[in-house]
């Protein structure tokens, strides 16, 4: 009778030890009873009744989508191969269950196709700097198309955008050649600017030169106008005669006579000026007589 009452309670043990479920704290829980849902539960201890209901439980942690790699069509007719990362979230345990059999299965063909429209509209050169604009445009297809399962996508990360082999090769010798004629240009534009610097240089160092010139000039022409108003002031403040004149006259001709010139050229208010001389001659000669002898 001992054994079988041991038996007994090793039954009920094992009967309650099934009904009693864990539910960790990243989890939510559904109960089923005879295969209908019945209620959702949280983390902690639940208990269920054993053999009549079942616990279905789901990660509410955010999860990562792997798209393996494929073969995209480019605009321009170039094929490149493909993958990206999906990271989503489960907002809804029940539609993520009941709503979709395989949801990663489901993801990953939705993201695949998703992506082949998205590249096939884009050239190649478009395709390898748009990085960001597929990443949103894919993310806001995918959250809209999986919001009937009950998940959110946070993010879509392009992995790979990887053109065949020759046309990477023709895209880096384009690269070079668009390198070097960018140098090109620059080393032409530093001589061009040297150049122009040089020659405003050499323009300034001219003006320089000119207004010293100019300025020597100007001093002088000042300088010579103030010697002669100064020589023109003391003749007229001398009071000069016209014996002084004549004088200086003949003094004035004997220096042009030692000249080298055939010809000389004398001013025609010359006329006066030898009456003057012919006064002064007239005047030695009378100084030169004896007193009393008349000519």
């Amino acid at each position: 009778m001992f054994v079988g009452f041991a038996i007994v309670l090793f039954v009920i043990f094992i009967f309650a030890a099934t009904g009693v479920k864990i539910v960790r704290p990243w989890e939510k829980a559904l109960i089923e009873r005879l295969g209908k849902y019945q209620r959702m539960v949280g983390s902690g201890l639940t208990i269920i009744v054993p053999f009549m209901e079942r616990m279905i439980k789901v990660d509410m942690r955010e999860q990562v989508v792997d798209v393996p790699p494929q073969a995209v069509i480019t605009k321009d007719n170039v094929a490149v191969a493909v993958d990206a990362v999906v990271y989503y979230e489960v907002t809804d345990p029940v539609k993520v269950t009941y709503n979709v059999a395989n949801f990663y299965l489901a993801a990953t063909k939705l993201a695949q196709t998703n992506l082949r429209n998205l590249i096939g509209d884009l050239a190649l050169d478009e395709s390898l700097t748009s990085r960001e604009v597929i990443n949103t445009k894919l993310r806001q297809i995918l959250d809209d198309a999986t919001d009937k399962w009950g998940t959110r996508v946070t993010r879509v990360e392009l992995q790979r955008i990887e053109p065949p082999k020759d046309v990477t090769e023709a895209m880096h010798r384009q690269m070079k050649a668009e390198r070097d004629r960018r140098a090109m240009i620059l080393e032409a534009e530093g001589h061009k600017q040297s150049a122009i610097l040089k020659a405003e240089g050499e323009a300034e160092a001219i003006k320089k030169v000119a207004d010293a010139e100019k300025y020597q000039k100007i001093t002088i022409a000042f300088g010579e106008a103030d010697a002669i108003k100064t020589v023109y002031g003391a003749i007229h403040e001398g009071n000069p005669s016209n014996d002084l004149i004549a004088i200086k006259y003949l003094e004035a001709l004997g220096r042009i006579a030692n000249g080298q010139a055939s010809k000389v050229f004398l001013p025609i208010e010359s006329s006066g000026i030898l009456g003057s001389i012919a006064g002064i001659g007239e005047l030695f000669s009378k100084e030169g007589r004896p007193e009393g002898k008349q000519g």
